[in-house]
């Protein structure tokens, strides 16, 4: 069962584990979404069929914070935040190479269906579609980079393929990098931010990685008993160094992508 970090009659926001589906495909294997609405089904008793919204998605070997809708309306308004970029998603990642402190990248990038992967490509290729993301990086460890990264658009695949194609492939990414079968992608989405669709309220949740590569930053990823995980970054990061690079790359100006256009 998915950690649930917040609950009520609009909203759920879940921890989705690596390697569960976000939603239901033809492997029939565990998603996450089926598994909430059986939570809902036998928590509140309901008879029939669940109502539970998909507002986003994330690939399947990576782990973080989704939120899902627990009716219509309330999907409705997520999934418009969703689109007009309002909702604030942000990653970890352990990158192979040494990053730059702070980073901006631009593609873009087309489905290779030999590959079976996204590939940069010219701007003018037919099917390329825009990529952005800022990235800094907040340590570095053992030959790689721990990096807090934003999206500026919602590609498929974006962050593996844009970092793989800088030079910074994901441990773990064996489609975009070296990694080995086995190996959970080090990328992580710890960061979820958004206004509830009924209150409005700008409700702002944090959750860490553990175990494998993220072991190597253990000490800057704790989230100590006594903090409520929604509560701000300084108080869940606890070297200073670490609080004042997340400050700043919080202040990190953004790329207007119809400026690139």
């Amino acid at each position: 069962m998915p950690d649930i970090l917040y609950e009520d009659n609009h909203v759920i926001v879940a921890v989705k584990p690596p390697n569960m589906l976000s939603q239901a495909d033809a492997t029939g294997d565990p998603d996450i979404l089926t598994t909430l609405k059986e939570y809902i089904r036998e928590r509140y008793q309901k008879p029939g069929n669940v109502y539970l919204g998909l507002v986003h998605r994330l690939d399947r070997p990576v782990g973080g914070l989704m939120v899902f809708a627990k009716t219509s309306k309330a999907a409705a308004r997520l999934s418009v935040q969703m689109q007009a970029h309002d909702m604030g998603r942000e990653y970890l990642c352990v990158a192979y190479g040494e990053a730059e402190e702070k980073f901006t990248l631009t593609d873009y990038l087309i489905h290779d269906p030999i590959l079976n992967r996204q590939v940069v490509c010219e701007a003018d290729e037919k099917g390329g579609k825009l990529a952005v993301l800022h990235g800094r990086c907040v340590a570095q460890r053992g030959g790689t980079s721990l990096c807090v990264i934003r999206l500026e658009t919602g590609r498929k695949h974006q962050i593996r393929a844009q970092m793989s194609s800088a030079g910074l492939p994901l441990w773990g990414d064996a489609r975009y990098g070296s990694g080995m079968a086995g190996q959970n992608i080090a990328l992580w989405g710890f960061k979820l931010s958004f206004s509830h669709p009924v209150t409005h309220e700008k409700m702002t949740f944090y959750t860490m990685p553990e175990g494998s590569i993220w072991n190597l930053y253990a000490d800057l990823l704790v989230v100590p008993e006594d903090v409520d995980e929604k509560k701000a970054p300084e108080q869940i990061h606890i070297q200073q160094e670490v609080v004042q690079k997340l400050e700043a790359f919080d202040k990190y100006p953004e790329v207007k992508t119809d400026l690139l256009l």
